[in-house]
């Protein structure tokens, strides 16, 4: 993903045209309400170095997304997925690549974070920028703002602790909120903007290197080197076509405010640059090396999940955390059904349905109740049961996940749904985040986590720390599938012991394939009566592309 929060300073509006805004989306509120998977297009090639575009009027900070993806009028997928973050135990192993771009106001700092990460050709790049955390200004400041007497170049104007906190959030891993500041008001807006999964920061602003704190969470510091008559040369025709104001009052302001500070608090800062770019966005051979640089660090961050899950955890006892429904002759007698490879498909989802039913009534009993008392029609009382929480939020694992939100919908009541599309990478066989959109505010809520089938756990796996991520607790994520491998119940039980694993039969071993033995087959082709081309798949666990 590639979401930037944009450059200017709040005096400087520029534009951000109306088709790449409706682009935008955040990573935890991506999609619409419809997902389909139909009509998908082909992908978005690699975009190569190219000289900048012409600057677009703002009046907001923003994040928005650029990255390799297929679009549908219901869904957007991520053709580039995200690979694991975290090891076997489910702990975050590696932070993002953060990178630090520092320079003055109008050096082509904007422009050189953009062509990096078009040479770049990384999925999930996220494009910070410090003026999304300038300060909210008091009625006196807010006064001489409109004068255009607030100095917004001086470190006093950001939110230095507000900014180092999220960041440090953002490097590990986390979902965070970027506040969206309204340049015309001098205030945050009240909606703040999700973002979620970087595998590379690029942090952008004229104060960038001016934070002790702030140093410690670059892992690479960049200086955009502009001659200053250049940059008082684009302030001039930016202020002058796109504000309407006069060269007096613009040259005016520079003298007071950015010349002195660009000076005292952004100049002696190239001291702590790794590397200086002279003339910015141009300069494509400076561009190569800080691209070579952070692919090669990116390699030596790479780690393989599924292979360990594979090999570990053989000949241990099932979980405590483990619940199997009863294998009643009705049980077995649907899963007789289902598991025969002579069964049609009518046949095959009337009866999954009535699994998915009955497992997601069993699952409900583990959900934690507080005692009431209700009056009934004819003035007794009676001593029940109310589930003790806020809210009950189910989220599927694409595609054959899916299936099972019609079971949860008729049992729970305006339950709100999330989905979560993981596709195994054929070249490296390691699951990869594609596609993500969570209700608001789901970390307060008990999230039933649906896929119909489990084999080694490494879609599960990073499904379970999406939620985390999203600041779920463990102990409210109750995973739910009609089959399970023991391997995949291990997997998530030893990186995730508080999690409850749900299931109607659990079997013991997986092939070389990493699918269930003696199984259910793929459960998505069966259930939706498709026949997976070579390129697109879907296995026992996860889709592959």
């Amino acid at each position: 993903m590639a979401a930037s929060c944009s450059d200017s300073k709040p005096d400087e509006p520029q534009t951000d045209g109306g088709t790449e805004g409706d682009r935008s989306m955040s990573r935890s509120d991506s999609g619409s309400g419809d997902d389909s998977l139909d009509g998908l297009s082909n992908h978005v090639p690699r975009c190569p170095l190219t000289p900048s575009l012409s600057p677009r009027k703002r009046t907001t900070s923003q994040s928005k997304t650029e990255p390799p993806l297929l679009r549908t009028s219901k869904r957007t997928i991520y053709t580039a997925g995200r690979p694991p973050w975290y090891n076997v135990t489910g702990t975050t192993f590696k932070e993002a690549f953060v990178i630090g771009l520092c320079g003055g106001s109008a050096s082509g700092k904007t422009t050189v974070a953009n062509k990096i990460i078009e040479a770049l050709d990384v999925p999930w790049v996220v494009l910070l920028s410090m003026d999304s955390f300038y300060k909210v200004l008091n009625k006196e400041e807010q006064e001489l703002a409109a004068k255009n007497e607030y100095n917004f170049d001086h470190p006093d104007a950001f939110d230095f602790e507000l900014l180092v906190n999220i960041l440090r959030k953002l490097k590990k891993g986390k979902s965070i909120k970027v506040p969206v500041y309204d340049f015309t008001t001098h205030s945050r807006r009240k909606e703040w903007k999700t973002v979620y999964g970087a595998n590379v920061v690029i942090f952008e602003g004229i104060l960038a290197f001016a934070n002790k704190e702030l140093l410690k969470l670059l892992d690479m510091k960049v200086f955009v080197d502009t001659d200053s008559d250049i940059r008082l040369i684009r302030r001039l025709k930016r202020d002058i076509s796109q504000r309407g104001r006069d060269i007096s009052g613009i040259i005016k302001q520079y003298n007071k405010f950015v010349k002195p500070a660009f000076e005292q608090y952004i100049e002696p800062t190239v001291q702590v640059a790794d590397i200086v770019v002279p003339r910015g966005g141009e300069n494509f051979v400076a561009l190569d090396l800080i691209v070579q640089h952070v692919h090669s660090q990116l390699e030596k961050r790479e780690i393989t999940v599924r292979s360990a899950l594979a090999s570990a955890h053989q000949g241990q006892p099932l979980p405590k955390t483990l619940s199997v429904m009863e294998s009643t002759p009705q049980v077995r007698g649907m899963h007789t059904i289902i598991r025969n490879r002579e069964t049609n498909r009518d046949e095959f989802i009337f009866y999954s349905k009535r699994l998915m039913r009955l497992l997601i009534e069993h699952a409900l009993s583990f959900l934690p109740l507080k005692s009431v008392s209700v009056e009934t029609p004819q003035g007794s009382i009676y001593e029940g049961k109310r589930l003790c929480g806020n809210r009950i939020t189910g989220v599927s694992i694409l595609r054959a996940g899916e299936t099972m939100e019609q079971a949860l919908m008729a049992v729970c009541k305006d339950i709100r749904l999330g989905k979560i599309l993981i596709q195994t990478n054929h070249d490296t066989g390691e699951p990869e985040l594609h596609y993500l959109r969570l209700p608001k505010d789901i970390s307060e809520d008990y999230v039933i986590l649906m896929d119909s089938t489990v084999s080694t756990g490494a879609a599960a796996l990073m499904a379970v720390r999406v939620l985390l991520d999203h600041d779920v607790a463990e102990d409210k994520i109750f995973l739910l599938s009609l089959l399970m491998a023991e391997m995949g119940v291990h997997s998530v039980a030893y990186a995730f012991p508080k999690v409850r694993i749900i299931t109607t039969a659990v079997d013991k071993e997986v092939n070389d394939q990493f699918h269930i033995i003696p199984g259910i087959g793929n459960f998505g082709d069966r259930y939706f009566g498709t026949d997976a081309p070579s390129d697109w798949c879907e296995s026992d666990e996860g889709m592959e592309f």
